[in-house]
């Protein structure tokens, strides 16, 4: 189908409608894209849909109904559903998904978008909800941020089943890495960054690769000795395919040494698991048995999938959310930190700032998010908007809520 006027008419018509009189480009556009709209054209529409959206929005709502009606028929109508699609494979009691954040800042509207899709499926099918504290990075984890997560998941969620830290649970990711070293698909690589990523482009092991196990186990006492290796000295990594096309699956790293005194742990422990070797551990521990995540992740799932199938353990169903991109807002924990030092921001919940403190003081509803999460769905396409545009549509979903 021609997208022509009256087509883009049509669809501004029905999206100020359903928003009280009120069109939104952005929304406008993605239905557009129902219709055939290539991304490369978008350039070359956007005058026309201004145009139009700007005549449709000088009408009352009363005229906009009627102009609608007379162009029913160029609208595609699909099947409308209620809410989030089924879960694949989900039974009601045996759901259990989980959402890790970093103590080393705000969370804000990105996390909200990522991750109340798994709220809101663990409360659907009366199953399980972790927050992970992803705190094994101590360069990162700042004091304060625990409570502040706690506060923010609280009220954003609302059914939060349990709060780890990922720093207490450190033994569980040592039994996992020396099991992996005693079956022969990790070992402690001490080579200089510099050489080993010279061989692993090469599809060459390191001298360390095929040591024995019984000397891989010295090497990781080692590590974990205070007067052994030292901060950057050495690295325990998966033992996986060299000959992988992509260098980033090929003996990626697991865990390291980082004598940086941490918020909570203070200097009890000096090494710490890379995330892919952290929630695989949890992933298994759990029971996962579902997990929603950026598309940004895939490959870090592969990883973790390899780490599943030395323990002969089934992979939980994934599927990877596209980003939704604001063009205009500070989303970035360190920006945002820094933007306060200097006093450009007066904290985490200044009016100004998309932080989920700042949108609970400024009375937003969890069931506005929620809303807004069921109108799109699970989706891998990626997402600009803006924050006029996101905001208007959030603020439409919160005067329907009580």
């Amino acid at each position: 189908m021609t997208i022509n006027k009256e087509i883009i008419k049509a669809y501004a018509l029905k999206n100020a409608v359903e928003h009280e009189g009120k069109a939104i480009i952005g929304s406008v556009i993605n239905s557009l894209f129902n219709e055939g709209l290539e991304k490369n054209k978008v350039k070359e529409i956007i005058p026309e849909v201004n145009s139009v959206l700007k005549e449709v929005n000088s009408m009352n709502l009363e005229e906009q109904k009627k102009h609608l009606s007379e162009r029913e028929n160029l609208i595609g109508h699909r099947k409308t559903r209620e809410g989030l699609p089924k879960l694949p494979s989900a039974k009601k009691g045996k759901v259990i998904m989980r959402f890790k954040p970093a103590p080393s800042g705000p969370l804000h509207v990105g996390h909200i978008i990522s991750n109340l899709p798994s709220s809101v499926y663990t409360e659907k099918y009366k199953g399980k909800f972790y927050i992970i504290i992803d705190d094994t990075n101590p360069e990162e984890a700042l004091k304060d941020a625990y409570d502040n997560i706690k506060k923010d998941c609280d009220w954003i969620f609302g059914n939060v089943y349990k709060y780890l830290n990922a720093s207490d649970r450190i033994r569980i990711y040592y039994k996992y890495a020396e099991k992996l070293i005693k079956k022969g698909f990790a070992y402690v690589c001490d080579c200089n960054p510099d050489n080993f990523k010279e061989l692993l482009i090469a599809k060459k092991p390191c001298p360390c690769r095929n040591l024995s196990v019984k000397v891989q186990l010295k090497r990781w006492k080692k590590m974990l000795n205070k007067k052994g290796y030292k901060q950057g000295q050495a690295i325990v990594r998966f033992k996986s395919d060299l000959n992988n096309p992509n260098p980033a699956m090929r003996d990626f790293p697991l865990a390291r040494i980082n004598e940086t005194l941490h918020p909570l742990q203070k200097k009890k422990y000096r090494v710490w698991p890379l995330m892919n070797l952290s929630s695989a551990s949890d992933d298994m521990e759990l029971k996962m048995t579902h997990i929603i995540r950026g598309k940004d992740h895939r490959d870090n799932a592969k990883r973790q999938e390899m780490i599943f199938k030395v323990f002969n353990k089934k992979y939980p169903w994934t599927f990877f959310m596209g980003r939704v991109k604001f063009s205009d807002l500070v989303l970035s924990k360190r920006k945002i930190s820094a933007l306060i030092e200097k006093g450009e921001f007066s904290g985490y919940d200044d009016a100004k700032l998309a932080t989920i403190s700042s949108l609970r003081k400024r009375g937003y509803k969890r069931e506005a998010f929620v809303k807004f999460i069921e109108q799109r769905g699970l989706s891998e396409v990626d997402k600009v908007i803006s924050q006029k545009d996101f905001f208007e549509v959030l603020d439409n979903f919160n005067k329907q809520v009580k």
